[in-house]
């Protein structure tokens, strides 16, 4: 590691760092093991706007892996946040699942579709032609357009699904309006979830399979970043980008002895 203070606080992917396609990766159950003794603050961060944090608290339990619901920051989370401090006790046509909107709700907002101040975009698996028009007709009346995420693609055991990413495009086509995005790579969400863990960027580390995600969003928030390579980027994709993680390793498995 470079010379920086000891790493106190550690911040995580979910996908491609602690899981792949609904199975644990080895070393993720004892890596979380080994934070949940150590009583160091963590937060596994995930882009996913679709779950609540006790959803997938539950889910990875199924797999196996214990992570209580308030060690989980989503970016439907850092989304109601943003919102909330924007404008408080705001209103919002919102297309998404309950991930989204109980946050949401939880943070004060009325959801509905008459004259809201915001159309919020997040990720859901049946994305309604109806409601992307209402959406579209909203925006173009005044409403500001907010997304949880920017990732074009999500996984499924079929193949690729279209994400936030793209249905934010078809939007932005339509009306000529570009979102805000609260999520990764926007080193907002990590310094919001910093502040929710109690952390503090100089001692605190980012772990993530995505260069253009996590990587650069824990390097703008000023972390220290560790890039695994069991997720969507390879060993020799690093060299292509113009910043680099502080560290390079094989799994999460490697990492276990840090903590």
């Amino acid at each position: 590691m470079t010379d920086r203070k000891p790493i106190e606080s550690w911040l995580t992917d979910m996908d491609g760092v602690l899981i792949h396609e609904g199975t644990p990766i080895p070393g993720a159950e004892e890596f979380l093991r080994r934070l949940q003794e150590s009583g160091k603050p963590f937060l596994v961060l995930t882009n996913n706007s679709i779950y609540t944090p006790r959803d997938l608290s539950a889910r990875l339990a199924g797999m196996g892996l214990d992570v209580p619901e308030e060690r989980i920051w989503t970016s439907a989370l850092a989304t109601a946040k943003f919102l909330k401090g924007q404008r408080p006790n705001g209103t919002a046509y919102v297309i998404g699942e309950a991930g989204l909107t109980t946050a949401l709700y939880q943070a004060g907002y009325v959801l509905t579709d008459n004259n809201p101040d915001y159309v919020v975009l997040g990720e859901t698996r049946t994305y309604s032609f109806e409601a992307l028009t209402k959406a579209i007709r909203l925006i173009n009346a005044g409403a500001r357009f907010i997304c949880t995420n920017p990732d074009e693609t999500g996984p499924s055991p079929e193949g690729v699904l279209p994400a936030t990413g793209s249905v934010a495009a078809l939007i932005t086509k339509a009306t000529g309006v570009d979102p805000y995005f609260v999520g990764k790579p926007n080193p907002l969400m990590m310094r919001e979830a910093l502040n929710s863990a109690g952390a503090h960027s100089e001692s605190a580390v980012m772990i993530g399979d995505r260069m253009d995600t996590d990587i650069v969003a824990g390097m703008e928030a000023g972390m220290e970043t560790i890039l695994v390579l069991t997720g969507l980027t390879d060993a020799e994709d690093v060299e292509r980008y113009p910043y680099r993680p502080t560290r390079v390793v094989k799994s999460i498995a490697d990492l276990i002895e840090l903590v």
